[in-house]
């Protein structure tokens, strides 16, 4: 069943926070719906996935909104970023960087710094090797990297980090969901076996699992089905993008070192940080390191110009 596990990119409880400011906007058969988080240099957050909304990602823009202009968005169909129909013609990774340059168009920003977690992360890359102009910085947290290197291992990988009986009722709750059982509970427990493979502590399972149950497939395979159609890979255009990159992930993480480390052979000016006891959410297993790492990346003077 491992075909079901990489699919399932990256996720983080929601908080209930009040943004600064939110809106939505048009673009392409599709209603973008945005929120900002403080002021000053602009930071767009890119969720993983894909098919989940950004709300997860409101604890980051609320603590990178402490100095900077934090913006998160919902990929199109997911959220609030509503579409009439839901096809292979409508969820595209090139519309999806359309989306990307509509919002930046409506917020009047000529350039911005870029975070990308996991799915998000393939986001960054695919935008940046299309507008690097527009790319000031990029953060890759957890990313799945510049290709689809991943593909090759991330089911054993995932596989590997479950116990004996998490991956017997991984599998049992992935059968009785491909059979039809769409419940809540059914998702739940299926989450409940699966989140131990994305966090080194385990406290942070249950809100893990919670967030998996919000997962839209239909997206996610449509996604998935268009990076294989477009043969995903970045790194060609990405050897010649001479910004600041902070390449920054977990040593326990579902995605490996390994896919870190070609991304910070391709970028020529990029920093691979990788920490200990640190699955696939940094901010969970290590907040104090992850967050200090950005915010020093953040600070220098060339992105804050």
């Amino acid at each position: 069943m491992y075909r079901y596990y990489f699919v399932f990119f990256f996720f983080l409880f929601s908080l209930s926070i009040s943004a600064q400011k939110e809106g939505t906007i048009d673009s392409k058969n599709a209603k973008l719906h945005y929120k900002i988080f403080g002021e000053g240099m602009p930071l767009l957050i890119i969720n993983g996935g894909p098919g989940f909304n950004s709300d997860g990602f409101i604890p980051l823009a609320k603590e990178f909104g402490k100095k900077y202009m934090a913006i998160i968005y919902d990929q199109r169909g997911t959220g609030q970023s509503v579409m009439e129909q839901l096809n292979n013609e409508n969820i595209t990774m090139d519309l999806m960087v359309e989306d990307m340059e509509v919002l930046r168009k409506h917020l009047k920003l000529e350039e911005w710094t870029i975070l990308g977690h996991s799915f998000g992360g393939l986001m960054a890359a695919y935008y940046t090797s299309k507008h690097p102009d527009k790319v000031k910085g990029i953060v890759f947290s957890s990313s799945g990297g510049l290709d689809l290197g991943l593909t090759s291992y991330v089911g054993q990988r995932v596989n590997s980090l479950l116990t004996q009986e998490e991956r017997d009722s991984l599998n049992y709750w992935t059968n009785k969901m491909s059979q039809g059982d769409n419940s809540y509970h059914a998702r739940y427990r299926r989450g409940l076996a699966l989140a131990p493979a994305y966090v080194y502590n385990r406290e942070f399972i249950p809100a893990i699992a919670e967030r998996l149950t919000q997962s839209n497939m239909q997206i996610n395979g449509m996604v998935w089905s268009d990076l294989r159609r477009i043969n995903y890979d970045t790194k060609e255009e990405l050897r010649e993008f001479k910004n600041p990159v902070l390449i920054i992930q977990g040593k326990n993480d579902i995605l490996t070192v390994e896919t870190a480390q070609i991304a910070h052979e391709v970028l020529p000016n990029s920093k691979l940080v990788t920490l200990d006891k640190c699955g696939h959410y940094g901010w969970l297993d290590r907040r104090e390191a992850f967050f200090r790492e950005i915010h020093a990346f953040l600070n220098q003077k060339n992105l804050k110009e």
